[in-house]
C-alpha cells in the first residue's frame, strides 16, 4: 500500500489539496465507460487534475492521454467542460445536441431562451403571441449548467470567463456575497464556444439609439406593439391634422428582410384590424421603407426584388430608395438632403455590428474588416499572429471564416453548430486523434431567401440550388409558412403557431397595451427616467 501511495498526483479544491494514487489517476485519465461516467460527474465542476511535478516522477509523460495533451483538466466529465456564450442559433442547438455523458455542458446568456427570430416581426403586431417563438433553455435538459449573464471578458490564457449576472437585484440581506458584489462571477472552461451574435448596426447616426426602435428580441418586439397602438390612441385624442399625419407616419429604416417582413405585418394589421377600430383615422395612416441601396430586397434575385417593390407601391407603402439619414430627433426623421420627416415610430433595421464581448477581445484575436472574430475553416479561433487558440472556437454572426466571409443569418449559425456538435461528439468517441483528423473543413450550403411582402403573399429565392427555383405570391407564401412551422424547435409550438395564425384570421389581432396603470409609480417613474 505504501508504494501505492509512493508516486501520487494532487487534486485540487477550492480550499485544500487531497492525494490520489497514481493507478487511480490513470484510471481518470483513462476514457472511461458510462457508468464510470456518471461516477466521475459527483466530482465537483471546479475540481482539476494537476501533473506531478518533475521531483515527484521522471516518467510522468506515460500518464498524459490525448485530451490531457488538448489541455483538458475537469475530471466531472472524459472530455471536460464545454462553455457555451450565447442562447441564439448556434448556442441552443449546441447546448441540446451536444454529448452530454462525454462533456459538461455550461451555457451563459442573458436571455434564458432560444428566439425563433423569422416569426418576430409576426409578434410586433400581434399576428403571434411572443411565446410561440421562445423554447427556454431549462426547458430540455437537466444536464445543462445555466449561468443568466453577460460574459464581460475572455481569458484566453488561464481559460476562464468573466460575467455579470442579469437578474435583479435582492436585498443584501439575503445574499451570502461578502464582497457586496453578488452578480461578478468567473468561470472556467476546457472548450470555448463563443456564439453571442451581434447588434443593431446604427452607423453611429446621431439620435438613433435614443429614438429608434430595433428588432431583435422579444422586448423590442413588445416595444414596437405598445408604440404602435399607442400611436392610434393619441391620434384618436388630437385635433389637429399636422399631429395625426405626424402620429401616424410609420417609418421603416432598411430595406433588408427584417425592415421588408415588418413593413408587411404592419401593413396587415393597419389594413385588417385598425381600419376597422379606427376608420375615421385611415386617410391620415402613412408608412414608408428607406434605405441608402438602390432597392429593396438587395440580396434576392433581381425579379423577386422588383416583385417586392411593385407589390409594395400597389399596397400604399412608399418605397424611398438611396435615401440617407443624417439624424434623428424626437419624432423626427432628418435625412441628408435637409428633408424633415415626422413620425410616429420608427424602426431601425440597417445591418449589424459587433457585440461588446467581440470588442473586448480587440488585440487577443484576428478579426476582420466588419469586426467579425476570424476561424480557421475548422471554426477554431485565431490569435492575432494567425494561429490557432487551442479548444475556442466561434460561430454565428460574431464570427466568420478567414478569407472567405460568410453572410450573417440563423442558416448559418444553425449549420455552424451542426457541423461542430458533430465534431466533438466524434472527437469525444475518439479521444486519441485531433480535431482536423475527425472533421473536414466547414463548408457553408446556402438554402435560399425568403421574405413574407404582407396580403399573404411572399418571395421565395433559391437561386443558388437552382437558377430557376425561385416564387412570389400566394404558392410562396405557403411555402414560407410551412417552412418555418416545420423549423419551430418544440411540438408545443408546432401547435400553437397555427392555433394563433386562426384565431388571428377569425378574430383579428389584439390590441390590448400592457403598461403601468398606477398613476402615482407612473409618474415616479418619469421622474426617475429624467
Amino acid at each position: 500500500m505504501s508504494r501505492l501511495h509512493h508516486v501520487s498526483h494532487s487534486i485540487w479544491m477550492p480550499t485544500r489539496q487531497y492525494t490520489v494514487p497514481t493507478r487511480l489517476y490513470s484510471h481518470l485519465s483513462r476514457r472511461t465507460t458510462t457508468a464510470s461516467t456518471h461516477r466521475l460527474a459527483l466530482f465537483p465542476s471546479s475540481l482539476h487534475l494537476i501533473s506531478p511535478s518533475t521531483t515527484t516522477s521522471s516518467s510522468s509523460n506515460v500518464f498524459l492521454t490525448p485530451f490531457q495533451q488538448r489541455g483538458i483538466r475537469s475530471v466531472g466529465k472524459t472530455q471536460g467542460r464545454v462553455m457555451i456564450l450565447g442562447s441564439g442559433w448556434g448556442g441552443f442547438k449546441l447546448l441540446r445536441d451536444m454529448n452530454k455523458d462525454a462533456y459538461q455542458i455550461v451555457a451563459v446568456s442573458p436571455r434564458n431562451h432560444f428566439l425563433f427570430t423569422p416569426l418576430l416581426a409576426s409578434t410586433s403586431v400581434g399576428t403571434l403571441e411572443f411565446r410561440c417563438i421562445t423554447e427556454p433553455v431549462r426547458g430540455y435538459t437537466r444536464n445543462v449548467e445555466y449561468h443568466q449573464a453577460w460574459c464581460d471578458s475572455v481569458d484566453l490564457e488561464h481559460s476562464k470567463i468573466d460575467c455579470t449576472s442579469n437578474l435583479s437585484s435582492v436585498p443584501k440581506s439575503i445574499t451570502a456575497d461578502t464582497q457586496g458584489n453578488s452578480k461578478k462571477l468567473q468561470l472556467d472552461y476546457d472548450h470555448l464556444i463563443i456564439a453571442v451574435g451581434s447588434y443593431s448596426n446604427t452607423f453611429n447616426i446621431p439620435g438613433v439609439k435614443e429614438h429608434a426602435f430595433f428588432l431583435k428580441e422579444v422586448s423590442d418586439a413588445r416595444k414596437i406593439r405598445s408604440r404602435v397602438i399607442e400611436c392610434f390612441e393619441r391620434a384618436e385624442m388630437s385635433r389637429s391634422d399636422e399631429e395625426k399625419n405626424g402620429l401616424l407616419h410609420f417609418a421603416v429604416v432598411g430595406g433588408g428582410p427584417t425592415g421588408v417582413e415588418f413593413s408587411s405585418e404592419l401593413h396587415d394589421f393597419i389594413r385588417e384590424d385598425c381600419s376597422r377600430l379606427f376608420p375615421q383615422l385611415m386617410n391620415h395612416v402613412t408608412l414608408a421603407v428607406y434605405d441608402v441601396a438602390p432597392t429593396i430586397l438587395a440580396n434576392f434575385d433581381h425579379s423577386l426584388s422588383e416583385y417586392c417593390m411593385n407589390k409594395f407601391k400597389r399596397s400604399g407603402i412608399e418605397v424611398r430608395t438611396g435615401t440617407v439619414v443624417d439624424k434623428v430627433e424626437d419624432g423626427r426623421l432628418v435625412l441628408k438632403d435637409g428633408k424633415v420627416i415626422p413620425f410616429g415610430c420608427l424602426v431601425w433595421s440597417t445591418g449589424l455590428t459587433e457585440n461588446p464581448l467581440t470588442a473586448s477581445l480587440e488585440g487577443k484575436v484576428l478579426k476582420s474588416r466588419s469586426k467579425r472574430i476570424l476561424t480557421d475553416p475548422y471554426l477554431r479561433v485565431l490569435d492575432t499572429e494567425g494561429n490557432v487558440i487551442p479548444n475556442v472556437y466561434a460561430l454565428g454572426d460574431c464570427a466568420t471564416i478567414k478569407d472567405h466571409e460568410l453572410p450573417q443569418t440563423a442558416q448559418v449559425a444553425n449549420q455552424q453548430a451542426i457541423y461542430l456538435r458533430k465534431a466533438l461528439n466524434k472527437l469525444a468517441k475518439y479521444p486519441e486523434r485531433s480535431f482536423t483528423d475527425v472533421a473536414e473543413p466547414f463548408s457553408f450550403k446556402n438554402l435560399g431567401s425568403m421574405a413574407y411582402i404582407g396580403n399573404w403573399e411572399a418571395v421565395v429565392d433559391m437561386t443558388k440550388l437552382n437558377e430557376n427555383a425561385k416564387e412570389s405570391g400566394k404558392l410562396a407564401w405557403i411555402f414560407w409558412r410551412s417552412s418555418y412551422l416545420t423549423m419551430s424547435v418544440s411540438m408545443r409550438n408546432k401547435m400553437i403557431i397555427p392555433m394563433y395564425w386562426m384565431l388571428t384570421w377569425v378574430f383579428g389581432r389584439d390590441v390590448s397595451s400592457f403598461q403601468e396603470y398606477d398613476r402615482r409609480k407612473r409618474l415616479m417613474n418619469a421622474e426617475r427616467e429624467g
